[in-house]
């Protein structure tokens, strides 16, 4: 159980941000979720998976993009009330310690890169970040981005704010300069594959964080199964965070 403990904060189009105490729970590691159940009742009845964006002193942040009923019961709790709430649950990011380390990002798949970059940063590690977006008003919390990294691009898929393009056009370019030690994406699965593909042959660690539809999260229904090369993977115990050159992506189109 949670508490929300502000009133949700509207930061993007169809995007909210909501600050949480969980007391008792572990502090999430970068990469993890957290499973909300939407209502109290049992419509809806399946939980929404999120990952954390942020996390300090027993306040966790989450961002959640309003697409269905779910989402928008979730965002429209006010300050005060409990949540049910489940997590951190799965496998985080490996985090490394120095070196150079490029974040790439596509829409609400920028939001567990913000925790890991400041926890990357914590171990002195020098970050890059590649903020993807459709378009500018889908933007979210650029400044706290900006200020918590080395270098931060953004990128729009119309062109309308920063870099014209694909944001894996902008990591591909940023990574074949070399001098990477890992690196690190999160975004929708199309995004993800395509990364993989692209930089198939630097010699820098991949993990993405896999944005597959979690029934329970605690690996009991395999609704989230996918295959790899050592065989089928349950992502919401065995990931979110994965080896992005395992994976068979094809798979997963």
């Amino acid at each position: 159980m949670a508490q929300m403990i502000e009133k949700p904060l509207p930061i993007a189009r169809d995007h909210v941000l909501l600050k949480l105490r969980s007391d008792g729970a572990p502090a999430p590691e970068p990469g993890q979720f957290v499973n909300i159940k939407a209502a109290s009742g049992t419509d809806p009845l399946v939980r929404r998976p999120f990952s954390v964006f942020d996390y300090n002193d027993g306040i966790m942040e989450i961002i959640i993009r309003i697409v269905g009923r779910g989402t928008r019961l979730i965002s429209g709790v006010p300050a005060g009330e409990d949540i049910d709430m489940l997590g951190p649950l799965g496998k985080g990011f490996t985090l490394i310690n120095g070196g150079r380390a490029l974040l790439i990002g596509g829409g609400v798949g920028n939001a567990p890169l913000f925790y890991l970059a400041r926890e990357l940063k914590r171990r002195g590690t020098s970050v890059t970040f590649v903020y993807g977006a459709r378009t500018a008003d889908l933007i979210y919390c650029r400044d706290r981005f900006a200020s918590a990294v080395d270098e931060f691009i953004i990128s729009t898929d119309d062109g309308s704010e920063g870099r014209g393009g694909y944001c894996t056009e902008t990591g591909c370019e940023r990574l074949s300069g070399g001098g990477f030690d890992r690196v690190y994406v999160c975004g929708p699965t199309p995004m993800m594959a395509g990364m993989a593909r692209l930089a198939a042959d630097n010699p820098a660690p991949m993990e993405v964080s896999l944005e597959n539809y979690f029934g329970c999260g605690v690996g009991l229904c395999s609704g989230c199964t996918i295959e790899t090369d050592s065989g089928p993977r349950r992502t919401c115990v065995d990931g979110p965070v994965m080896d992005a050159r395992t994976i068979r992506w094809d798979s997963l189109s």
